[in-house]
């Protein structure tokens, strides 16, 4: 080596080029390339400069001497092939294949310095293949280190990737070259980028030539993968994407069946599970790209062992993977071009599968009846061919068997069966009627559907129900006759008793299906009976009590009234249907305020709800939603108008300006509201505004009222409770609807929501204000009405006489202002927080911030056109829980479960992901909000800390001795829901790590003796099962 240096430094060219190369070849340092490379790239020194430094250690007699100079030359390359001319790309090349003849220990050197030349625009013509052929001869690549071998592999795809041409001129010599470098390879790395170049030979018409076989065996001999990538593996390579890759191979040419599918039927029929669901998956991919031609000789054995897999495997993955396989076979049998001379392969096949699965249909309560459906289910639906031919074979003898077999839950297992097949033929369209396979069977399976809709069994009634559904949907088979018995059978199960609810529910969803596809048979038929079942409730006594009680008649009418409401609002699914059904429950409602009809609260919301789902219904169709709107809102508002009047003392007065009622009244309101298109919003608001501003009735129907309708001038309180109806519209519109009046109804909103005496017309005037802020624009407009909004707030707060009204309106503004990310929502954070020191409003403050971080239902909504930032409540968090905390701290002992509470409502409602990392700064807190008498914060924290016992296990079990006790103690709570949360928490303390929880196993299983014997049922059902979990803690098997 010193001879070798002597000799290096008497030739070699002075001056600061050879002081780097010296360091790199002779010292051994690594750092003289980069800065070589960097000198090149700046235009100090060319990349012949750089060879002629490099001379006579390329020349070297010491092969590490050469590999070194090499090693630096090729890292130089590597950085600045970009500036390489053509006349140094072939003087490159042409040294580089000259050394692949040299020392082993040189050609890692050298292969890195043809990959960095592989990547050269610059590329002569010819020289790519020049470079293969002299790697594929001179190298033994599988003799190579990893990353050598994938330099190798990286050259290739280089080429492939831009001399595609070049290459395809070697033909199956550049084949057979590949074979021989990638023969042998095992690792992982190095495998994907392999196969990936198979996948290429093939997917872009390579020659294979005479070594199709042989790159079959070189790519399959890896299948069925079986690699565990190690543990904190830096490269992230995943047994999953080996077996994507080599399947990709595979399944990449029919050339290949004739030696895959036997390989496939092997591996099935194999013990082990992965190399069956791989092997069944490939076969799946396969089908893809596969002909009759490919698939015939192997047919037989393929579906033998895909029925043993579905008949026998105890694994549901293998069967589904199993009947996968099986309909791609079918859809390939069926996409194949056929001779007129040839034999239909698909014919043959589907014989064979109903040879073997037929009988077993007979067999209903037998295992292999299932199997035997599912098999036949799977190939059916692979194509309309395949299914006429299984159903035109199966259905004939589910039918027969149907009326063979007498008893219900035999009679099930057949309709399943035949309902499968049903909804096969739902994927198919046959446009002409006479190729309809089901068209010869529509009388027989109407008659039995119908039977099925008579038998007392519940479950056989459910699967009759969808199969009338699957029926109705396919077209033309059920007739006038048919449709109208369907309809008699749909409006009797409708009104079941509630031990058959399942069934009534089927049949109120299969009602709304099928009047979207025959609205005028449930016209006719069906409407007219729920109108005259809703004039039998209206006879005088009903509603109000007056039947005989003890025969226990009004519960069963009461009943049939809400399923009645239930039933009409089912079958308003179409717009022809709502224009009869709509009217039908206005007038219901009006005629409850008539005559000696009395309707209790419940029979009201009934209706409400109705209209709720039938507005749900109508936003799917926008002339469905306006007609909806138009319909009902004036006809509501009425109603409610007349019920707000000073005159008015009839009893249903009362009922409708309920609290719960008013609710029920908005929801209809809001909901028929949020879909409106701007352009006919801005009509309804043009009427529903100047009702409440100036009392301009003119567009209400009935509008014959005995005084004026002034909510907020000195109006009654039954007026001012009206406000809520208001607040249901404004604040469902589209945000780009303007609102006439906007600065009068604002200030007015703002005088209601602190007027003293009707804490429901105050709150709902403060919740619309805040819903108008939300939506509201910004500029200087929405500054004064904030500004309006402070001083009425800190007016209010100073005063005694209506502090809980302006509260409340800081409440509802703040919430409006977090939501939009608004800057005065800190401000107003804060003055909120002030007030947990308050000894009037403290608690009342506290339960404040279950509210701002909550959803609401009624005003603030995303469905509402409310403006919500994501992740406001992170934010939330962010800004103020360290206040919370720091607020705790200093707060008088007295003021302190104020803060816990605000605290427990926060975290409570924070997403779990953004509590966990801050878990053991506030995990203190949350334990001490356990000892506060409040039953809201107990339950609150409850609520908090279930899901981190199990999400956080090592954080908790630190604390585990203050859990047990505070848990425990909560197990005996007054409160019903504080003892289920505790026994739940209890529950999923077991989650914690055993040795932990052990020292306290005989404690816990004494102390929850006691809730075993709790007067509520739901909290002995907790209590025995978080006893038999901490039974069960440190047992084998645990």
């Amino acid at each position: 080596m010193a001879a070798a240096a002597a000799d290096l430094e008497a030739v070699a060219p002075t001056g600061a080029l050879w002081g780097l190369v010296y360091d790199f070849v002779m010292g051994q340092q690594e750092g003289p390339a980069d800065q070589v490379a960097a000198d090149v790239k700046s235009g100090s020194y060319t990349v012949l400069q750089v060879v002629e430094a490099l001379g006579s250690s390329l020349e070297n007699p010491e092969p590490r001497t050469r590999a070194r100079g090499i090693q630096l030359l090729s890292q130089v390359l590597l950085q600045c092939h970009p500036l390489l001319l053509e006349k140094e790309v072939v003087h490159l090349i042409l040294f580089y294949e000259n050394r692949l003849k040299d020392h082993h220990l040189v050609i890692p050197s050298v292969l890195r310095g043809l990959r960095a030349l592989s990547l050269c625009v610059a590329l002569p013509p010819g020289l790519a293949v020049s470079v293969l052929k002299a790697i594929f001869q001179e190298v033994h690549v599988q003799s190579l280190p990893q990353v050598d071998r994938h330099t190798v592999y990286s050259i290739i795809t280089n080429f492939m990737q831009t001399r595609e041409e070049e290459l395809k001129g070697l033909g199956a010599d550049f084949t057979f070259g590949f074979i021989q470098v990638m023969d042998g390879e095992k690792d992982p790395r190095n495998l994907l980028v392999a196969f990936r170049i198979v996948h290429d030979l093939i997917s872009r018409d390579y020659n294979l030539g005479p070594f199709v076989e042989e790159l079959f065996e070189v790519t399959s001999c890896y299948f069925p993968i079986d690699f565990t990538p190690p543990p904190n593996d830096p490269y992230g390579i995943q047994r999953e994407d080996l077996i994507l890759s080599l399947r990709a191979v595979l399944a990449s040419t029919p050339r290949f069946a004739e030696f895959l599918l036997p390989l496939l039927i092997e591996k099935v029929d194999s013990e082990v599970l992965s190399a069956k669901l791989d092997s069944l998956q490939t076969l799946n991919a396969c089908c893809t790209v596969y002909g009759q031609k490919e698939l015939k000789d192997f047919l037989p054995s393929l579906w033998v062992s895909i029925r043993r897999e579905v008949f026998q495997t105890a694994s549901e993955r293998v069967e589904a993977e199993g009947l996968a396989a099986l309909h791609s076979l079918t859809a390939c049998l069926s996409r194949s071009v056929l001779r007129a001379d040839a034999e239909d392969l698909l014919d043959f096949f589907l014989s064979n599968i109903l040879q073997d699965c037929r009988h077993h249909l007979c067999e209903p309560d037998m295992k292999l009846v299932w199997p035997s459906a599912k098999l036949l289910q799977a190939a059916a639906g692979a194509s309309a061919r395949a299914c006429d031919h299984i159903t035109g074979n199966v259905l004939p003898l589910l039918l027969e068997q149907f009326h063979k077999h007498t008893q219900s839950n035999q009679r099930r297992t057949i309709l399943e069966m035949i309902l499968g097949f049903l909804k096969l033929h739902q994927k198919w369209n046959y446009e002409d009627k006479g190729e309809r396979p089901l068209s010869d069977f529509k009388d027989q399976l109407c008659s039995l559907v119908f039977t099925a809709l008579t038998d007392p069994n519940a479950q056989l009634q459910l699967v009759g129900i969808r199969t009338l559904t699957v029926l109705g949907a396919q077209p033309d088979l059920l007739s006038p006759g048919d449709l109208e018995l369907a309809v008699g059978h749909l409006y009797r199960l409708s009104f079941l008793e509630e031990d058959s609810q399942s069934c009534r529910a089927a049949a109120l969803e299969a009602s709304g299906t099928l009047t979207t596809l025959y609205p005028v048979a449930f016209s006719s038929h069906l409407v007219p009976k729920l109108a005259e079942e809703l004039c039998v409730a209206l006879s005088p006594g009903l509603l109000s009590g007056e039947l005989d009680l003890a025969k226990g008649d009004r519960p069963t009418k009461c009943s049939r009234h809400l399923r009645c409401l239930q039933a009409l609002s089912a079958v308003s699914t179409h717009p022809s249907i709502v224009k009869e059904t709509l009217p039908l429950l206005l007038q219901h409602l009006c005629q409850m305020n008539k005559g000696n009809v009395v309707a209790g609260p419940s029979e009201v919301i009934a209706v409400c709800q109705s209209l709720q789902q039938v507005a749900e219904k109508c936003q799917l169709d926008p002339e469905s939603c306006w007609y909806f709107h138009q319909t009902t809102i004036p006809c509501l508002l009425a109603l409610a108008v007349q019920a707000s009047m000073p005159e008015e003392h009839s009893v249903m007065r009362k009922v409708l300006l309920e609290d719960e009622v008013l609710a029920a009244m908005v929801s209809v309101i809001s909901t028929a509201t949020t879909h409106l298109s701007p352009d006919l919003a801005e009509q309804s608001v043009t009427h529903i505004v100047p009702l409440f501003l100036d009392g301009n009735t003119s567009f209400l129907p009935e509008n014959s009222f005995p005084c004026r309708f002034q909510p907020f001038q000195d109006g009654s309180s039954g007026q001012r409770r009206l406000v809520a109806l208001l607040m249901a519209f404004v604040c469902s519109l589209p945000r780009n609807v303007e609102i006439p009046q906007l600065n009068q109804l604002m200030q007015e909103l703002l005088g209601l929501s602190c007027c003293p005496g009707c804490p429901f017309s105050s709150t709902a005037a403060a919740k619309c204000f805040a819903g108008l802020l939300n939506k509201h624009p910004a500029g200087q407009q929405l500054d004064e009405f904030l500004q309006l909004a402070v001083d009425k707030v800190e007016a209010g707060l100073g005063s005694g006489s209506y502090r809980r009204q302006a509260f409340t309106l800081l409440l509802w503004v703040t919430k409006a202002l977090v939501l939009r990310y608004h800057p005065l929502s800190a401000c107003l954070t804060d003055r909120l927080m002030g007030l947990l020191s308050d000894p009037e409003l403290g608690p009342t403050a506290a339960d404040g911030f279950s509210l701002l971080m909550s959803d609401c239902t009624d005003v603030l909504t995303r469905a509402g056109h409310a403006e919500v930032r994501i992740m406001f409540r992170q934010r939330f968090f962010t800004d103020n829980v360290p206040a919370l905390v720091q607020g705790f701290h200093a707060a008088p002992q007295d003021v302190k479960p104020n803060y816990l509470k605000g605290l427990s409502h926060v975290l409570n409602r924070l997403p779990k992901p953004v509590l966990l990392p801050e878990l053991p700064t506030l995990l203190s807190l949350l334990l001490e909000a356990l000892s506060c008498p409040d039953c809201v914060v107990q339950l609150s924290t409850l609520s908090c800390l279930q899901p981190l016992l199990l999400e956080a296990p090592q954080v908790m079990s630190l604390h585990v001795d203050t859990l047990v006790t505070k848990f425990l103690n909560l197990s005996s709570s007054p409160s019903m829901a504080v003892r289920i949360a505790a026994l739940q928490c209890m529950h999923a303390l077991t989650r914690l790590p055993t040795p932990v929880l052990l020292p306290y196993k005989p404690q816990v299983i004494r102390a929850l003796a006691k809730p075993l014997d709790d007067k509520k049922r739901l909290v002995r059902k907790e209590a025995v099962s978080a006893r038999g979990e901490w039974f069960l803690l440190g047992s084998p098997g645990s």
